[in-house]
């Protein structure tokens, strides 16, 4: 058995209606909770850092206030919700969270 990162004293379950944003991940879902992400396996939940820097797809858009794409806090930025991914401004580009 290989052991993985997990989030205990989790005082809710994650779901469509727990508020928090939901991002599909490697064939399952992901929570996106005070600056990481929780899957539920088993009794528990993983936990699943947001800290890769990959960057995302050329936009014709800018995010911001209005943009139509929700916005989460996360560490010290913004990201915005965009399709099943995040996007966070990076220099000239946006980062793929």
């Amino acid at each position: 058995m290989t052991a993985h990162p997990t989030h205990s004293d989790h005082d809710h379950h994650h779901g469509p209606s727990c508020g928090h944003v939901a991002v599909e991940h490697d064939g399952h879902v992901d929570y996106l909770h005070d600056g990481h992400a929780h899957h539920l396996h088993g009794d528990h939940y993983d936990e699943h850092t947001i800290s890769a820097h990959v960057t995302a797809e050329v936009h014709d858009h800018t995010h911001g206030d209005g943009c139509g794409h929700k916005a989460i806090a996360h560490e010290d930025h913004i990201d915005y919700l965009h399709g099943a991914h995040r996007h966070a401004l990076h220099g000239d580009h946006y980062d793929e969270h």
